[in-house]
């Protein structure tokens, strides 16, 4: 039997999932974590084989003793993983110590982490991302502001998600940022006139595609964080034919195996001189790892499809077992800010689109800086339906 080790498998709370079809292939599934075992949900504890609790997973050494033990009581791991932005480089600091060769390595993560080694693999695929400067202190900064134009955005070169990324929109913008910023290295870019669009999907040891589908974000994630708002984002009926192939290609240059990924592109909304014509597609930065929140869940509403077990089916099988010939859905997510005065209220919503609703409820303080505090995700057969749903659940009353 081979083992598995998981790291936080109970955070997101839907990645018991993953869990769930590990074991049920055959493999050993062995949790990390530091939530005590009585808290976890009865669905993760019956997807592991066996729990280690640390006191707090930021401490490397408790978490490589976890790994350990683990070790020794049954052999060889063969694989170790969060599918986690956060846990990525802990997770290839411990395979590289055990030996684990089925993932990342501490030497394959400054292309994958730092938004700046990320444009050298973007030119290898052939394809334009926004010019780019590590901030030194206002006077270099100042200097490429100006070359490009403000506004540009800011944010930590190894960063997780919208955390820290600001729009400057002048000199005395720029001058706030250096003097209030903290020790991280900060990336400067020039502002893209984009939306957000996706590639994800599972790939196996031969770099090879055996789900794909992808998202678009209307709105900028920086700025629901920052201004406090509502946030919106829908999978995809159709993953469109150009999509597709520029994935393929970024996933062929970051030399992406055996993985879940989620890949960010600008898609230009006019024309931008340097940079493209509208419509072109722009390199924003790669993820190796599932799209956050409830994304996961979203695939399987809007395909008809367990990502879950195909994932668990590629890390076993290196192939999937999962039927591809079902129908397809835009799904969408829908996170409403508390505070807000709403035109309709949630018994409202459930009375018109209780047959469309695949999902709704709370969501975790961890992730409602992005996606707001209460959910709901819907299925629906055209843009105009999704459309007219996200209208009114956000309308406001006067």
């Amino acid at each position: 039997m081979k083992n598995f080790i998981f790291i936080s498998p109970n955070f997101p709370e839907n990645y018991w999932k993953f869990c769930y079809e590990l074991k049920k292939n055959g493999m050993r599934v062995l949790g990390i974590g530091d939530c005590p075992y009585s808290e976890l949900s009865q669905q993760l504890r019956e997807s592991l084989n066996e729990y280690y609790k640390v006191s707090n997973l930021e401490n490397y050494d408790e978490v490589f003793r976890a790994v350990a033990f683990f070790t020794y009581k049954y052999g060889k791991i063969d694989w170790l993983e969060s599918n986690n932005e956060y846990w990525l480089e802990r997770d290839a600091a411990l395979r590289t110590e055990f030996h684990i060769t089925t993932g990342f390595h501490t030497g394959d993560m400054a292309r994958i982490k730092l938004k700046s080694a990320m444009k050298a693999y973007y030119a290898k695929a052939g394809i334009k991302t926004a010019r780019y400067h590590l901030v030194s202190g206002f006077d270099d900064a100042s200097e490429f502001a100006h070359e490009v134009g403000y506004p540009v955005i800011v944010k930590p070169d190894n960063g997780v998600g919208a955390n820290n990324t600001y729009r400057l929109q002048n000199d005395d913008e720029l001058q706030f940022f250096i003097d209030t910023k903290d020790d991280n290295v900060y990336i400067m870019e020039e502002f893209v006139n984009g939306h957000v669009r996706t590639y994800d999907a599972i790939i196996n040891s031969k770099g090879e595609p055996l789900f794909e589908s992808g998202n678009v974000t209307p709105e900028s994630i920086m700025d629901i964080v920052n201004s406090n708002d509502n946030s919106i984002y829908y999978i995809v009926k159709d993953l469109a034919p150009e999509m597709r192939e520029i994935g393929r290609r970024t996933v062929e240059a970051f030399k992406v195996r055996s993985r879940f990924v989620h890949l960010e592109f600008f898609i230009l909304n006019a024309d931008q001189p340097g940079l493209g014509k509208k419509g072109d597609i722009l390199g924003l930065e790669v993820n190796m790892r599932p799209a956050g929140g409830f994304t996961t869940d979203l695939f399987d509403f809007s395909n008809e499809t367990d990502v879950y077990k195909i994932w668990a089916d590629m890390v076993c099988f290196d192939r999937s077992t999962v039927p591809t010939d079902r129908p397809h859905h835009f799904c969408g997510f829908c996170g409403r800010r508390d505070g807000k005065n709403f035109v309709l209220d949630h018994n409202a919503i459930m009375a018109k689109y209780a047959p469309n609703i695949k999902m709704y409820g709370r969501i975790p303080d961890a992730l409602s800086g992005a996606m707001a505090n209460q959910m709901y995700v819907a299925n629906f057969d055209t843009e105009e339906e999704l459309h007219a749903f996200y209208a009114e659940l956000l309308a406001e009353q006067e």
